[in-house]
């Protein structure tokens, strides 16, 4: 028996819910352009709003290059995730809103955060970036699939609208990149350009709801009531980055700077960088040195060469320019050159710490690796080393390729001291003494005896020379401070070494060296 068609039975197929309308491309192109820029935005300038509280070492930026790619990660899988499962032009403009609030909030609470985070613990550097940067930056990831998955109109045309869009979103964090770290950071505080981001990120979102609610029945939610909690909530945002504590008196291109009056002493004035203690002056009293460190330089300089005589000077980091003043007022007429890279520092230095610049003291802006290169030779009695970047020495400033330099610009006889900062095991005050040592023929080591015995972090300062140090004579200078510190020579430096790393421009592993773990 044979069956006709009639007889064969078919399931209805279930209708496919209805594309949603594609969005102009210049609108789309847009969108993942601004939103993928505001990304690295977020990412450079939280760089800044942590480094007062956790400074800013190679630990601290691969923190926030981290989890600025994990929330690039999350939010976009996120993002596709919901593209496909609601319609993704009800969903962009929400998404930039959010984010600006996000943004807005991160400002309050970095800050109270950061106060109860501060110091370099990886636990707190992890926590501290991820309140900076995660979710801001999760909710703006979600814009480019959302935006991919309207444009998807046309299967044949995939790989194009992938592409395009993708290397769109990439023109734009390159773009953010530029402005931000070429521009923005050199002209705004950070506090005004992230609250800007948010303002823009507000605006751009409400004007995309705007449009898409005149487009069709879509847009921004609905419902007063979720409108009513994004308006409060960006009330919120905005009065709590009022309030929230700032820890700068000036922001400059690399710092977070303050100073304070001290209370028991009428000139004296500290100078904060990112929160730390980084220079003490005196402004009645030029020759007065406050920390221990200095004054272990102090008494440094007045062993090099006989009482009262000028000195060529050259000073690697300015701070607040405690060195330079202490040996023009000890050493009349001694030409001091102090390299700086920040120029703001400088500026806020002849502002509130009565630095005058002229004969005797010029202040060159720029890296002191850079700067150190165009140094005649033979032409300094005298190199200081004290740069560092939070409480650590640039790398580029402790390899041996360094050492070398400061060696050929010294004068023979000439003296090279360097302040370094370590803790407990002390594995990079051994790499940096002996890559010191592997350029100089003569190099000391003064310290607290509890630092060199390896119980407690501390300054150390490295002396150095290529004709015999006047230990004798250093030793009672140091005998005169008020802590009387140990000092290391001869054969105690290559027991003290233990043949530790010595840093190349090839292999300068200082933050690691640093840990303290």
């Amino acid at each position: 028996m044979s069956s006709s068609s009639s007889d064969v039975v078919t399931a209805p197929t279930p209708s496919a819910p209805a594309p949603s309308r594609a969005l102009p491309n210049g609108l789309a192109a847009f969108l993942v352009f601004f939103a993928s820029g505001a990304v690295l935005v977020l990412e450079t300038v939280s760089l800044r709003l942590v480094g007062p509280y956790v400074g800013v070492t190679l630990q601290v930026t691969s923190s926030v290059i981290g989890i600025a790619l994990a929330a690039i990660a999350y939010g976009a899988w996120t993002g596709g995730w919901l593209a496909d499962r609601r319609d993704p032009r009800g969903l962009l403009a929400p998404a930039l809103i959010l984010a600006g609030i996000a943004a807005a909030v991160t400002l309050p609470v970095v800050r109270y955060a950061g106060e109860l985070l501060r110091g370099g613990a990886v636990s707190g550097i992890l926590l501290l970036t991820a309140l900076a940067v995660f979710v801001p930056a999760a909710l703006l990831s979600a814009v480019t699939p959302l935006v991919v998955k309207l444009q998807l109109a046309d299967l044949r045309r995939t790989g194009q609208v992938v592409g395009r869009l993708s290397g769109i979103g990439t023109l734009g964090g390159i773009t953010a990149t530029l402005v931000t770290g070429f521009v923005l950071v050199a002209a705004l505080p950070s506090t005004v350009i992230l609250i800007g981001l948010a303002a823009a990120l507000g605006v751009a979102g409400l004007a995309l709801g705007v449009y898409l609610r005149r487009q069709e029945a879509t847009g921004l939610p609905g419902p007063a009531r979720m409108k009513a909690t994004l308006a409060v909530l960006g009330l919120v945002a905005a009065g709590l980055s009022a309030v929230a504590p700032n820890p700068c008196d000036v922001e400059t291109a690399y710092h977070c700077a303050r100073v304070e009056r001290d209370p028991s002493r009428d000139g004296g004035r500290t100078l904060y960088l990112n929160s730390a203690q980084h220079s003490y002056v005196d402004l009645n009293d030029p020759t007065h040195l406050e920390y221990e460190y200095t004054q272990w330089i102090g008494a440094v300089a007045d062993v090099s060469a006989p009482k009262g005589q000028r000195l060529d000077a050259l000073h690697l980091g300015g701070g607040g320019f405690t060195m330079p003043r202490y040996l023009s007022a000890t050493r009349p007429g001694t030409d001091n050159v102090v390299f700086e890279i920040d120029g703001e520092l400088v500026e806020l230095d002849r502002r509130e710490l009565g630095v005058r610049t002229g004969p005797g003291l010029r202040a060159e802006v720029g890296d002191a690796r850079m700067l150190v290169g165009g140094e005649p030779a033979n032409s300094r009695d005298l190199v200081v080393g004290d740069a560092f970047g939070h409480l650590v020495v640039p790398w580029h400033l402790a390899t041996r390729e360094m050492a070398a330099e400061v060696d050929r610009v010294l004068r023979p006889g000439g003296i090279y001291v360097q302040n370094v900062i370590d803790y407990p095991p002390g594995r990079f005050i051994r790499s940096e003494l002996a890559t010191v040592a592997a350029e100089f023929d003569h190099v000391a080591l003064v310290a607290p005896p509890e630092a060199i015995a390896g119980q407690q972090g501390s300054n150390f300062l490295i002396v150095a020379s290529d004709a015999p140090l006047p230990l004798d004579a250093l030793r009672t200078r140091l005998g005169a401070v008020a802590k009387i510190p140990d000092m290391v020579a001869g054969s105690e430096v290559t027991r003290f070494v233990d043949g530790a790393l010595v840093l190349t421009d090839d292999y300068a592993p200082v933050d690691q060296l640093l840990a303290t773990a």
